[in-house]
């Protein structure tokens, strides 16, 4: 085999490596504490659109009302935004100032 042929090789299994396809990444949908979103209304939040059991809900309320926000779930970007957006309308919709954002997970 020539050196050609090797650094060829070479090149080529160093491209397999690189072309492998990275996890997408990840991002925290946060939902952040007010002084006048009912508690009730985050944990039906957080049931309806996060898909969380009561304990749950309560639990991530809890957070959001001592701690100022709480995760309401982790996802990839698109999922984690069209959470953001159903969470905002709803809350528009029953006249909630419920506060949501996004924060990528850093790998």
């Amino acid at each position: 085999m020539t050196t050609a042929i090797k650094a060829t090789e070479a090149i080529k299994e160093k491209q397999k490596a690189t072309d492998k396809l990275q996890p997408p990444a990840k991002y925290a949908v946060i939902l952040h504490n007010d002084d006048y979103t009912t508690m009730e209304f985050v944990v039906d939040v957080l049931q309806r659109f996060f898909q969380k059991n009561l304990q749950e809900a309560e639990e991530i309320m809890l957070k959001v009302h001592n701690n100022g926000e709480g995760i309401a779930g982790i996802y990839p970007y698109e999922i984690a935004e069209m959470r953001v957006l159903q969470t905002e309308e709803y809350a528009y919709e029953h006249s909630q100032p419920l506060q949501v954002s996004l924060r990528k997970i850093e790998n």
